[in-house]
């Protein structure tokens, strides 16, 4: 999901019946889109498709556009309920090559139409109005952007002439341990409410993202896990994206691709605490958990 620099983003879910997707969601006009896959009473999966070279996780394995089609229509098969598809890295953690928008699109455009005929809705994480207005064309339907209305000026006014939800996720061009995450995050959020409001978006098209692993120490992504309560005070869905993320690996030691244990784990009480949406690399074994967990809560 994007570089990390300024260019120049519910209510406890007790139940998960049956995979069906959400009511009415194919064809939905764009401003009804979020209402509508929320209505389906149960926690979203949406599932992460890294068109880059160089992604924290998976950088490389799904550059092929034969490759990364076969696998969003993969991750639908295994229950993703939104496919997010991104081609700049964001790399939380340094070392990720600025990638202009002419690039982005190019990697972009022989994956993003077949991943749209799949019939899912498609997110794009990108932090450029340009490409985002371009994918829009295209048919992606949510745009994710991992500096909350605050990088690219446009990115408020183009979701609110498109009537498109917006994914509006917390960042710090760096971590600062010292600072009470939470509180700096809350802030951030109000400050990315009212862009939204000057530009026009409706609250119905907003979903707060608190932005774990991105200007966080580990420490601090864990306080916003544990504090996840906190931010529905905006009255907004959350959407948390732990998956893989390095604060896993400073609890147990692995790499990105054994951490799913932890993020599962991370998603599972992320949902207890009232997000709508989590983001995942691992669709299958995540559906699964969250499954089983509301099973056994319905049981109680």
């Amino acid at each position: 999901m994007t570089v990390l620099r300024r260019p120049r983003k519910a209510t406890v879910m007790r139940s998960l019946p049956k995979l069906d997707k959400a009511p009415g969601t194919a064809g939905k006009p764009a401003r009804t889109l979020l209402p509508a896959l929320l209505s389906a009473g149960r926690p979203l999966v949406m599932g992460v498709l890294n068109v880059t070279p160089d992604s924290f996780s998976d950088g490389g394995q799904f550059l092929e556009p034969t490759t990364a089609i076969a696998r969003a229509a993969q991750m639908m098969r295994q229950g993703a309920d939104i496919l997010d598809i991104g081609a700049e890295s964001t790399r939380p953690y340094g070392g990720a090559l600025p990638v202009s928008a002419e690039d982005e699109k190019a990697r972009l455009a022989p994956v993003l139409p077949d991943v749209v005929k799949l019939g899912l809705p498609v997110s794009i994480d990108t932090i450029k109005a340009s490409l985002a207005a371009w994918a829009i064309d295209v048919g992606a339907t949510i745009v994710n952007d991992v500096w909350g209305l605050q990088g690219d000026a446009d990115m408020a006014t183009l979701a609110a002439k498109r009537g498109v939800p917006v994914i509006v996720m917390h960042n710090r061009e760096s971590a600062d341990a010292d600072i009470d995450i939470v509180s700096d995050a809350i802030n951030f959020f109000s400050r990315s409410l009212e862009i939204a409001a000057q530009a026009g978006i409706a609250r119905e098209c907003i979903v707060l993202d608190p932005g774990v692993g991105f200007g966080k120490t580990p420490e601090q992504s864990i306080t916003c896990l544990a504090r996840l309560g906190e931010f529905t005070r905006f009255g907004l869905p959350l959407l948390v994206g732990a998956s893989r993320k390095r604060f896993i690996n400073t609890i147990s030691s692995s790499p990105p691709d054994g951490r799913i244990g932890g993020s599962i784990s991370a998603h599972v009480l992320a949902v207890q605490k009232g997000a709508a949406i989590v983001r995942v690399h691992d669709v299958a074994e995540t559906v699964q958990a969250l499954r089983v967990s509301a099973a056994i809560e319905a049981a109680r």
